[in-house]
């Protein structure tokens, strides 16, 4: 019984420590919830401008080139899926550098 006792202590002290470490790393950095809100309006801007810009092409093609299809509203979409690509892109990103960070941490 006296074996398992300094055993249960090590591992509570290291415990401690480690969320002692991570707390001071934390405040060491910039607050997340801040570069949250940027990443909202980095990722909005990604999705809205693609769109608008194709929609604005679309409408000068439709009138300068008529067709049976409307330019608009083919442009407004592929405008919508190129932006929705990016923001996934920067999504992604953003998910492995926090996951790089965090795993750098538990080392």
């Amino acid at each position: 019984m006296k074996k398992e006792r300094p055993t249960m202590q090590r591992s509570f002290s290291k415990e401690i420590g480690d969320k002692a470490d991570r707390k001071l790393k934390a405040q060491k950095e910039k607050p997340r919830a801040w570069s949250g809100f940027g990443l909202f309006g980095i990722i909005g801007w990604s999705v809205v401008v693609p769109t608008l810009l194709g929609a604005a092409l679309g409408v000068w093609l439709d009138k300068r080139y008529p067709q049976p299809f409307s330019w608009t509203l083919s442009l407004l979409v592929a405008g919508l899926i190129a932006g929705l690509a990016m923001a996934w892109n920067w999504v992604e990103k953003e998910n492995q550098e926090i996951n790089k960070k965090t795993n750098q941490d538990d080392d």
